[in-house]
């Protein structure tokens, strides 16, 4: 867990909660100690700039046959991608619908 957590930047928390939500699996020694496939290290730095893009969980875990390279996502994730993309321009309409009726209400009250 330990050198793990060295390559990838990522906390020992940060990597048992992934692998408690499933993005990331690991066998165990015969002590009890997580032993992880090399490939993990290129998967939590995938995870973790999903997480930084401001995706959830649960689509990262949706989006988990979709990563093959650290640097980009297969075609496959598109969709949801763009999903969550419509979806965050939608709360940024509102949040300046929102900021605009404040400044609104901020303007009439300095009349």
């Amino acid at each position: 867990m330990g050198d793990l957590a060295a390559l990838t930047s990522a906390t020992p928390r940060m990597l048992r909660y992934y692998e408690n939500q499933g993005l990331i699996a690991a066998e165990r020694s015969s002590t009890g100690q997580r032993l992880f496939d090399p490939s993990v290290i290129d998967q939590v730095r995938s995870i973790r700039r999903l997480l930084g893009a401001g995706l959830p969980v649960e689509a990262i875990r949706e989006l988990l046959d979709c990563i093959h390279d650290t640097d980009r996502l297969e075609p496959c994730a598109v969709p949801l991608l763009v999903d969550h993309l419509h979806a965050y321009d939608g709360r940024i309409a509102e949040l300046t619908s929102t900021r605009d009726a404040l400044q609104g209400l901020i303007d009439a009250s300095s009349k």
